[in-house]
């Protein structure tokens, strides 16, 4: 039997003082093997995210069925008011953990990070910086890599192909990328050209690297508005970030761009002396008021999405037609051969 009126009821929603949220789904389930690092890993990647995020950003953990003792741990952190919002659950795969944290909440920017990334000092207002100079940006990601400026990123350069602000420039920390290659156990992931030019396009005083990679990216949280997709059927991998992160973004007229210069590196599962080193150098961020990101809508008819997604997709990534348009916006013969 129910008594009295519940004073919540009808009650309209306070206005959140946050307006950045990170997401990091974590699935440690023991210490042995492939995860004999992974515990250590996640208190390097948390410990930076506290320290280099401003107060306005929102904590959210969501624990994909982890051993008891990363789940103490996280709980711990949560008692804390570390951390704003940890979610438990079973083995459910890592987009289906990325879409319990998505929902629920309201927020301009969500970031979506794997559990092995290090943040460095600045990487939220570089990924600000890009927003704010392309209207257009729907994902930012931290990390630039040359390799993904051909993954969804036809619309962006369908809108700039003749435009000189579209080209390639000189890498601005080559060291950092063959860091990453290292991280994924592939040192010889990026090739001579790689680690010199990158694709960028240019506002006239900001460039920004075309194409975004997947363990760290920030997101308008509008493309998530419509997804139209509640589950997913990989635990990892297949094309679950493909449809749910990467198609998201473009499907809404969107871009896919990444900052010039690295401020998160990947970690990988084994831990290495250069990461406690990178994290000792980081110092706590101010707690000077941050100035929120205003968005226009944008709205794009799915026509010209597939014009641009697709059809030109085709065509401008076509063996023949690439080569040339690697040389058409700065890179010489022998550096589009191998690119």
């Amino acid at each position: 039997m129910r008594v009295g009126y519940n004073p919540n009821k009808d009650k309209v929603q306070e206005d959140n003082v946050f307006f950045h949220q990170v997401i990091i789904p974590v699935y440690i389930p023991n210490q042995e093997g492939y995860f004999k690092d992974s515990f250590k890993i996640l208190q390097y990647c948390l410990e930076s995210l506290f320290k280099t995020c401003h107060n306005k950003t929102y904590f959210t953990i969501v624990n994909n069925g982890s051993n008891n003792e990363v789940v103490e741990y996280l709980n711990n952190l949560y008692h804390d008011k570390k951390i704003h919002e940890l979610i438990h659950t079973s083995n459910i795969g890592k987009i289906n953990a990325v879409l319990k944290g998505i929902t629920g909440q309201k927020f301009k920017l969500i970031t979506i990070a794997d559990a092995d990334a290090l943040f460095l000092n600045g990487w939220q207002n570089a990924t600000y910086e890009v927003f704010k100079a392309f209207a257009k940006a729907g994902a930012v990601c931290p990390t630039p890599s040359p390799k993904s400026f051909s993954n969804k990123t036809a619309n962006v350069i369908f809108e700039n192909l003749f435009s000189n602000l579209l080209k390639f420039t000189p890498v601005k920390n080559p060291k950092a990328l063959q860091y990453f290659a290292n991280s994924i156990g592939n040192p010889k992931f990026y090739k001579s050209p790689h680690l010199e030019k990158y694709l960028t396009l240019s506002d006239g005083n900001l460039n920004a690297v075309i194409g975004a990679g997947h363990f760290v990216a920030t997101y308008r949280s509008d493309v998530f508005s419509n997804l139209g997709v509640l589950y997913s059927d990989y635990s990892l991998g297949g094309n679950s970030e493909d449809e749910i992160l990467d198609k998201t973004v473009v499907r809404n007229g969107f871009w896919r761009l990444s900052t010039e210069d690295n401020f998160v590196y990947h970690m990988g599962n084994t831990e290495e002396e250069w990461m406690s080193q990178k994290l000792e150098k980081t110092i706590i961020s101010s707690d000077d008021i941050v100035e929120e990101i205003q968005f226009d809508k944008q709205k794009e008819k799915k026509i010209i999405s597939w014009i641009k997604n697709d059809l030109f997709y085709r065509f401008i990534f076509h063996k023949s037609i690439k080569k040339k348009f690697l040389i058409y916006k700065g890179l010489t013969k022998e550096e589009a051969k191998h690119y």
